[in-house]
């Protein structure tokens, strides 16, 4: 009888311990993650009338791109590039002291935009009456998502409908863990103390030429080990032949056909062992080590499996035209599927999906998603390159026009680079434009609106471009279609 009344009343405590600590919610929607796919899915949402939530494990919104991504590194590409613009600014008559480098300066300001941006998402948020729960989120139930707190309270978010936006993380070399200090991962690389002495880059994709230029800029002495004969896989040869001309002679060292054997953190520096396509072992050491080789999507702890979620052999989730996974009212966006890994493709998404939720017709055309690589020059890249189309047997003419040529770009010192025009040979439809130059992240625009229409190269050709602008290289490059360019 005694031991009865012991066990009751520890049932009785049990029951207000789980009280206190899980707490429910109800909702319409649940977007787990807050980057650029979940907080602009969760904003749409409320817009059309859906009480919304969303959780996000950081303490600040707005994802990898926003935290320690896109936006960090476009501040640090930014300036820089302006850093070394000053230090050559006698070459152009105007006379200057001493340019020195304060890195500490340069890390408050990126920071600086970082928190304004983050602050301006939670503004959004509370404007569009989407209530935000700072925690690690997990699937419990098609119908359940369970918010694990910093203090590890439980939180159970009922709800209608639960849309996947967890991003992605970086991919690690075999046997070989990021330590943020000696061997980097883009994160790491957007917060080092001071400029390493020597910095090797194994991976010759966006990320890592991107960051490789932020420290070259700075001081270093970078190299980049690259496995293929070529730098930026995926992207019409053409520009990565000349990428990587300007690159070299920027003075970043390429060792192209080479792998990694393996990375040696030495505390104070890292000892790589690499191997050439003859099959020669060298060694570099350097300061620091950026693995830049990819990502990889975010979906551990999610509970996907138990609640019957398929997922494909690189981990990511299978989804059908309307983003709805293997169970009907759980939707997945953004880096957690497949496609290329940008913030737009994933912005994209979460708003056709929401749309999708809504009864309407939300789409994405995958066919135009640009590309950018934010470096100096930056690369800006749309539609097909030339080796799609002849792997795809499509007949097609080509349009170039260099910037050489282009008076904007001569007038400011920024002539590198050229814009390439791919057109249907019968048709004249555009089918693809590849450009490197200066501004051309912002060029691209015109070409996405263009060809989200169908435009032909003759209507790029008739429409007037304002002069003098490096837009009108577009025009030019539309022109040389038909071997009709006027100033080349």
């Amino acid at each position: 009888c005694i031991i009865f009344k012991i066990d009751k009343r520890k049932i009785r405590e049990s029951r207000k311990i789980i009280f206190r600590n899980l707490m429910s919610e109800k909702f319409q929607a649940v977007v787990i993650g807050g980057g650029p796919g979940g907080y602009v899915c969760a904003i749409r949402l409320s817009q059309l009338g859906f009480k919304t939530a969303c959780v996000e494990a950081r303490n600040t919104l707005g994802g990898t791109c926003l935290n320690v991504g896109c936006i960090p590194s476009k501040s640090l590409l930014n300036l820089s590039e302006n850093f070394q613009k000053a230090k050559k600014l006698q070459n152009l008559g105007i006379e200057v002291g001493e340019v020195k480098l304060n890195l500490e300066k340069m890390m408050k300001n990126k920071e600086k935009s970082v928190s304004i941006l983050t602050k301006g998402v939670e503004f959004l948020f509370k404007k569009n009456k989407v209530s935000h729960f700072n925690g690690t989120g997990s699937i419990a139930s098609a119908n359940e998502v369970l918010v694990t707190t910093k203090d590890n309270k439980k939180i159970s978010l009922n709800t209608d409908n639960i849309i996947i936006s967890t991003g992605s993380i970086p991919v690690e070399l075999p046997g070989i863990k990021f330590d943020e200090k000696i061997i980097l991962s883009s994160s790491g690389a957007l917060d080092l103390k001071s400029v390493p002495k020597k910095m090797v880059i194994v991976g010759g994709g966006y990320i890592g030429l991107e960051m490789g230029s932020v420290w070259s800029r700075l001081g270093s002495e970078v190299h980049v080990v690259e496995a293929l004969n070529y730098i930026t896989p995926g992207m019409d040869k053409e520009i990565s032949s000349e990428f990587l001309k300007i690159l070299k002679k920027q003075g970043i060292i390429f060792h192209l056909e080479t792998k990694v054997q393996n990375i040696k953190n030495e505390k104070n520096s890292a000892k790589v062992s690499i191997q050439d396509k003859t099959g020669k072992n060298s060694e570099l050491i350097a300061d620091v080590v950026l693995i830049s080789v990819g990502r990889k999507a975010n979906t551990k702890n999610l509970n996907l499996e138990k609640i019957g979620v398929s997922l494909d052999n690189k981990k990511r989730i299978k989804v059908n035209k309307e983003f709805r996974t293997s169970t009907k009212n759980i939707f997945a966006i953004g880096d957690v599927i497949s496609g290329p890994m940008l913030a737009h493709k994933a912005e994209e998404e979460g708003i056709a999906v929401a749309e999708l939720i809504a009864g309407q017709s939300g789409h994405v055309n995958y066919d135009l998603i640009p590309g950018v690589i934010y470096t100096s020059p930056e690369v800006a890249v749309i539609g097909k390159t030339e080796e799609q189309l002849k792997e795809g047997n499509i007949k097609y003419k080509v349009g170039k026009f260099p910037f050489m040529a282009n008076s904007r770009a001569k007038t400011v010192n920024n002539a590198e680079g050229f814009v390439k025009i791919l057109a249907d040979e019968k048709t004249d439809k555009v089918l693809g434009v590849h450009m490197i130059g200066s501004h051309v992240g912002e060029m691209i625009a015109e070409m996405a609106v263009a060809m989200e229409f169908g435009a032909s190269s003759e209507d790029i050709a008739r429409t007037c471009h304002a002069h003098p602008t490096f837009s009108e290289a577009i025009k030019e490059a539309a022109l040389s279609v038909e071997k009709r360019a006027i100033h080349s």
